[in-house]
């Protein structure tokens, strides 16, 4: 049996990815892996994602330069989120030019 068939991908054939920082443990991002995704992030060591909006996977920092260095996987309790922990290249992990997507603090939350 191969590792990734331990995977319960969802009705789309997804998995839910939280990227953190492996050293300050800060989320960085959230984004998705098909079965094909997590493979070569595995393999690669470094993180690559499905963009649903593309179509496609989508190698973290192919165009910025601000590639996920693979620390860790690891799969949550309930096996619907895969934790990404990363060395992120260049502190930068959100398109906006942010250190963190989680950057908006919600008030009264």
């Amino acid at each position: 049996m191969n590792w990734l068939d331990e995977v319960p991908w969802n009705e789309h054939g997804l998995i839910a990815a939280v990227a953190q920082d492996a050293t300050s443990g800060r989320v960085l991002t959230v984004a998705w892996m098909n079965r094909e995704a997590l493979r070569q992030t595995a393999e690669k060591g470094e993180a690559v994602y499905w963009s649903r909006s593309r179509g496609r996977l989508w190698r973290k920092g192919e165009q910025s330069g601000h590639v996920q260095k693979v620390r860790e996987l690891r799969l949550d309790c309930d096996a619907d989120a895969v934790l990404v922990r990363v060395e992120q290249v260049g502190g930068i992990a959100c398109h906006t030019g942010r250190e963190s997507c989680f950057y908006r603090k919600l008030e009264n939350g």
